[in-house]
């Protein structure tokens, strides 16, 4: 997370703005990331997830399977006809949670809810460095994008970078 810096208008000395509550809705958003314990809709959340993509065949642990399962719903999503579609919204929920979790297993990072100056997301998160990432986002940018074939390469990327710690 990137940290801004604001001048006091009367004495022209800068300091980092840091809201007391980021729930308020009044405060600030927070600069650096807040990091809380899942809530039990959350983690209902998750487990639907990962029992989607069971039902699926998909193995969470295989970055390969999770890849293909994405590749192969993006198309038979853009096939289908606007009335026989399925929610392109369920369809990123089900591929965030699969590579969120398998963040979880194959990294120092695990499930979290995050509050940053984006929002409010499910993300996983962890260590010293406060590194989130938000599979959501991962997954619904490349939806948009019609990208193909990026899962292993991305998500391996990430893995490479948090199994060392």
């Amino acid at each position: 997370m990137a940290w801004f810096t604001r001048k006091d208008r009367q004495t022209g000395e800068r300091s980092v703005s840091r809201p007391e509550s980021p729930t308020r809705p009044d405060a600030e958003p927070p600069l650096r990331p807040v990091i809380a314990r899942l809530g039990v809709k959350e983690q209902q959340r998750i487990d639907l997830g990962r029992q989607a993509l069971a039902d699926d065949g998909v193995d969470i642990d295989d970055l390969r399977a999770i890849g293909a399962a994405f590749d192969a719903a993006l198309a038979g999503w853009m096939d289908a006809s606007k009335r026989h579609r399925e929610s392109h919204d369920v369809i990123v929920e089900r591929f965030a949670i699969g590579i969120g979790e398998h963040l979880a297993r194959h990294t120092d990072l695990s499930w979290a809810v995050v509050t940053d100056a984006f929002g409010t997301d499910l993300a996983v998160a962890g260590g010293l460095d406060e590194f989130v990432v938000v599979p959501a986002n991962l997954v619904a940018t490349r939806w948009l994008n019609a990208e193909r074939g990026w899962v292993p390469g991305v998500v391996g990327h990430l893995v490479r970078l948090r199994a060392a710690r």
